[in-house]
């Protein structure tokens, strides 16, 4: 199989299965809704397939290459996103933009836990740059050579922002000492 070819359907289903979610907790913050969650997701999927971004995996098979699917799920989410706009522009602004949907950021069964919770909070005020490398590099489990890629920012840059992000998570979820 040439490196441009894209592997079989049933590699790719079992690499989405395995996958999927992170690739969708990812495009839900690149997006303002589930469905359009969804739809970006679909979109950069296609785009993967088409341009042939493959990986040798772990078994010496060829897969779909994790990185560029973030990749093209960010740039699907910023064509959306260009889309939605000149959309309103015609529209001379009628319809408001719904809010942001609740995104989970944990398993089901640990919604229920404070602690969750309050991470969740805590995530969810950071900048949005700092959001996206916290997603790619603990949800994503992506490298910060990966992460720059799809950001398309320098590694240090990446790996700055993360501890920066952590700092703040820390200083946020951390109480305050009594003296």
């Amino acid at each position: 199989m040439s490196a441009n070819t894209p592997p079989p359907a049933s590699s790719w289903k079992q690499w989405f299965t395995t996958h999927g979610q992170r690739l969708l907790l990812f495009a839900r913050q690149q997006t303002r809704t589930e469905q359009d969650a969804e739809d970006v997701l679909q979109e950069a999927m296609v785009r993967l397939w088409k341009s042939g971004m493959i990986d040798t995996g772990e078994d010496g098979a060829n897969e779909p290459c994790l990185a560029g699917a973030f990749t093209q799920i960010r740039r699907s989410a910023i064509d959306q996103a260009r889309k939605n706009i000149r959309r309103a522009n015609r529209e001379t602004r009628a319809m408001e933009m719904d809010e942001p949907g609740h995104i989970v950021w944990f398993q089901d069964s640990l919604e229920q836990d404070e602690r969750s919770q309050q991470i969740e909070k805590a995530i969810q005020t950071l900048p949005d740059y700092y959001k996206e490398v916290i997603i790619l590099k603990i949800w994503g489990d992506l490298t910060f050579e990966q992460i720059a890629e799809t950001l398309d920012i320098p590694m240090n840059t990446a790996a700055s922002r993360y501890r920066y992000a952590l700092e703040r998570l820390r200083r946020t979820l951390t109480p305050a000492k009594l003296s």
